[in-house]
C-alpha cells in the first residue's frame, strides 16, 4: 500500500464506508486527514488502522462513545487494561440484557404462533395480543 490512499482505498482496505469515514471525521472520532491541492482526502498508514479498529469494534456493538473512550485507551501507551475490560465487561452486560429481551419476544411470539389455528378464520391470538398490548 502507498504511503498515503485515498478515501475509496481506505474504505476498501477496512470495510468502512467512505460516508462513514466522512462521518467519523465529522464527529472527531478519526483526525482529519491529510489533503491535496485538490482537496481530496489522503489517509495515511495510522489512519487505516484507527478506521480497521473502529470496524471492528463497530462489528462487536460497542457504541461511539465506548469507541471513543477505546480509541483514546489504545492510543495511551500507558493505559491501564483495567479500564479497558471495565468498558468490555459493560457492554456484555448491555448485550446479555438485549439477549434476553429478544429471547422473550421469541418465546412470546412463539407461544402466539402455536395458538393461531392460521385459517380463514378472523379469530387470532397474534392480533388479540397486539390489541391488548397496545
Amino acid at each position: 500500500m502507498n504511503e498515503f490512499v485515498t478515501i475509496r482505498d481506505a474504505a476498501m482496505a477496512t470495510g468502512v464506508s467512505a460516508k462513514m469515514i466522512r462521518h467519523y471525521e465529522s464527529i472527531g472520532l478519526i483526525s482529519p486527514p491529510t489533503r491535496t491541492q485538490n482537496r481530496y482526502r489522503h489517509y495515511n498508514q495510522r489512519d487505516i488502522h484507527e478506521l480497521g479498529f473502529i470496524r471492528r469494534a463497530r462489528d462487536l456493538g460497542f457504541s461511539i462513545e465506548d469507541i471513543r473512550h477505546l480509541l483514546a485507551l489504545w492510543r495511551d501507551r500507558s493505559r491501564s487494561s483495567a479500564e479497558v475490560k471495565a468498558i468490555a465487561l459493560r457492554h456484555i452486560a448491555e448485550l446479555d440484557e438485549k439477549a434476553a429481551a429478544l429471547q422473550a419476544m421469541s418465546e412470546t411470539l412463539k407461544h402466539l404462533a402455536a395458538n393461531c389455528q392460521g385459517d380463514n378464520r378472523p379469530d387470532c391470538p397474534i392480533i388479540d395480543a397486539l390489541d391488548r398490548l397496545g
